[in-house]
This record gives C-alpha cells, structure tokens and sequence, in this order.
C-alpha cells in the first residue's frame, strides 16, 4: 500500500511512476478524498474544543444560579457531541474509501526498471549455458516416452477437472527429488531457514501480501472463510504481519517448500497441453525480511539463489528484467528467470524474483526498530521461486532426452534417487 504523505508531497512523481504501469494519473482523486476525510477529521476536533468549553461553562453557570445560561449551555454539549460522533463517522467512511482506494493501486517500479508495455519489452541481462542439439525432433514434456506413464493426465481429469495432474513412479519420484534437493541446496548453501507453514490463510493474509482484495478470482477460497494460498510468500512473509521485529535479526531468510493453488482465471486457452500451467501445482519458495538499506542488495543474492538451482540442475536459462508494465502488482523490481525447453524451443518463466520495498509491510503493519533507536520503521519484502517443482521437472525431462524416449537425469539428482541415473523409455528409474 502507498504511503499517503509521500503522494501528498510529490504527486506529479506518483502520477508520473503509475504512467510507466500504462495507469491514468490517480493523485487528483486520491488528494481531493484524503482532503475531505482531513476536513472531517478538523471539523470533529473543532466541535471537541467547543463541547469541552462549553462543559467547563456549565458548572460555573449552575454555580451562580444562571438557569438559563445552565440550559442552553448543556442543549450547546449535547449538540456537539452529536456533531462530533457525526463528523467521526463521515472521517471513517472516508479514510476506509481512501484505504480501499489505495489498497487497489501497484506498486511503483524503480527508475532503473526498463520501460515498456509487456514481456517483449523485458530486457535481457545475462544467459547461462547452451542449449543442446538434438539430432532428432525433441518432445514436449508429456510426449517423450519414458514420461508417458507417469503423468496421467485422463485420471486427473477424472479426479479433479482440466488442469490437474497424478504423477507416478518414476516422474513422481523425480518430482519429489526436485524439491528435496533445492530445499537442501538453500538451506545448506544458501543460509535460508527451512519453514513449513498451513496452505489455509485466513483472509487478511492475503491482503497482507497484496493478493486480496484486487485479485481475489485469482485465488480458491475455502466455505468457511479461509483462502488457499497461491504460493508461500504469503504465509512466509506475513510471519512478520503486526510484529515490531528487532533490527538484529534482519535480514530474515526464510524457503519453504508447499502445495500451491491458482484459479488460472485470467489465462484461459494458455498452456492448456501438459502440466505447464496447472490449478495445483508445487514450489519451493524464498522469502526475505529486510530493511530499506539492503533491499536491493537482498534482491541481487536471492536472483542469485534461483540461478543456482538451474545451474545445479545443467539447465540453460536467461535472466531478464521486467518492464514496468510487465511487473507484478506488488513488486519495485523483478527478475525473471526462463529456462530453456527444447520441446517448444524457447525460454519459459521457472522464477519470478520481486523486491517489494515497504508496499506489502504497510498492508501488514510490520515495522522493525532502527538499531541505537529511533522511530519505528516499516520492514522490506522479497519473494522468488527457488523453484517452481513442476516447471523444473518439465525442465530436466525435455532437456535430458534421448532419442529413444528415455530420460538422462543431472548429476545433482541423483543422491535423491538412491544412485538412479535415468528414466528409461518404460518410465522406470535405473
């Protein structure tokens, strides 16, 4: 959420940062309601002022025995205290629209984020490692031989509707690898503090973390109120929701590896072959609690995290930065990380890796206190995918095969596969 002051101060820059979003300028509209909830605000300490005088007049009225100057003096309280509770009320009605109406604008990108409209003006800043040649026509994930069995499709549908999947044997222990290595590689090499949290939030969570109450269709929302989470920076970030945190212990480092659930509402007829793009789907994700001093630091070394895993993993992949209008509705600044996947021959989204600044600690009240004292400060978010499971395993499959439908599998994965090197063509692990 943004910080009224700072829009008050300079809200041709505020107009100015939402402009590079593609969004009209919302200053005019949001000073004139800030202004009228102000007068409210002034309006109900005048009729204070005026009751707390008349109430001292009222005893010196009865003290000397002024009947009428008593009566009317009292009718004088009881009409400002109407006025008061009635002006309190309009200043609450006001400040919750304000809210409501601050609650639904983005984040502002950083000067050094790049302009643009969408993906094609994301700007490439580094690539790692070359992508195989193939002396045949490499498959899509779900059409090499050896996956075939493993990823059922037909029985999920059965089960649970289009864009669910039961992985078996083989693929499913591959898949269960993945997270198990990248949980070790960042918590023994990385310095992050494993954590397991509930995928059931309840609802100011999610406004915590910017999900609610702007993109709620989004989300799967349970009968009794509680919220699915989308991914694990929303229970891992709002481990700080309301806590005035010691400065001492940040930067705080936090993966977790959990089920993860989106409605896909807005990407209907995308991805709709495989298990790109699914309703449930796994990751291992990073958070980090910060100040505003490290943030972008903080930033640089989680990007760093996810590029890890890839390049453990032997698998080809770019880093862009985003456009500012191809960013996320909370993020200053965001990485992509995109893999190579040689069934459809090109580079595909594995990690999105944002610093939020103090937009998400503003929504979730969370401040920590300035070392050798000061006024309380609101702590800075991060959040990446370290990675995605399911997209890492669609990753190694298409990368690894062989033109006999089998699977070769990176050298990082096989401690986690009891000394299995490879899928065979029969989706047996050997």
């Amino acid at each position: 959420m943004h910080d009224i002051r700072a829009i008050r101060e300079n809200p041709e820059a505020f107009d100015a940062a939402l402009a590079r979003r593609g969004l009209d300028a919302m200053s005019p509209q949001i000073l004139a309601l800030d202004a009228e909830r102000r007068s409210r605000i002034a309006e109900a300490e005048a009729a204070q002022a005026e009751q707390n005088s008349a109430s001292k007049e009222v005893g010196a009225a009865k003290a000397r025995g002024d009947d009428a100057e008593f009566e009317r003096l009292r009718a004088l309280v009881a009409e400002k205290k109407g006025a008061i509770a009635q002006k309190q009320t309009e200043a609450g009605e006001l400040d919750q629209q304000l809210r409501d109406l601050l609650m639904g604008i983005p984040n502002l990108p950083l000067d050094s984020v790049p302009d643009g409209a969408d993906e094609d003006d994301n700007v490439e800043i580094r690539r790692w490692g070359e992508p195989r040649g193939f002396d045949f026509a490499p498959a899509e994930h779900f059409e090499i031989a050896g996956v075939i069995p493993g990823m059922d499709f037909e029985t999920a549908a059965k089960l649970s509707g289009s864009r669910f999947v039961v992985l078996k044997g083989g693929v499913a222990r591959i898949h269960r690898a993945l997270a198990q290595f990248m949980l070790d590689l960042h918590v023994e090499e990385h310095g992050l503090q494993e954590t397991w949290c509930p995928v059931l939030v309840v609802e100011e969570m999610m406004v915590g973390t910017s999900q609610l109450p702007k993109f709620g269709e989004d989300s799967y929302q349970t009968r009794e109120g509680w919220w699915l989470i989308p991914t694990s920076e929303v229970t891992l970030t709002n481990t700080v929701h309301g806590d005035l945190v010691d400065h001492a212990t940040l930067p705080r480092r936090m993966t977790a590896h959990s089920q993860c659930f989106r409605s896909e509402a807005g990407s209907a007829g995308r991805d709709t072959s495989g298990m790109l793009r699914q309703h449930q789907f796994e990751k291992v994700e990073m958070v980090s609690i910060t100040d505003a001093v490290t943030g972008l630091d903080e930033h640089a070394r989680m990007t760093r995290c996810a590029e890890a895993v890839l390049e453990a993993l032997e698998l080809p992949y770019r880093t862009v930065v985003l456009c500012a209008g191809d960013m996320g509705f909370g993020a200053r600044i965001t990485h992509d990380l995109e893999v190579w996947l040689p069934g459809q021959d090109k580079y595909r989204e594995i990690s999105s890796v944002s610093y939020c600044g103090d937009f998400q600690a503003r929504r979730m009240n969370a401040r920590y206190r300035p070392e050798g004292g000061g006024k309380p400060e609101f702590v800075h978010a991060l959040n990446g995918s370290g990675l995605a499971v399911g997209r890492a395993l669609i990753a190694v499959l298409e990368n690894g095969q062989q033109a006999d439908g089998s699977v070769e599998l990176p050298a990082a994965l096989h401690p986690y596969l009891r000394g299995k090197t490879r899928l065979t063509s029969e989706g047996v692990l050997a």
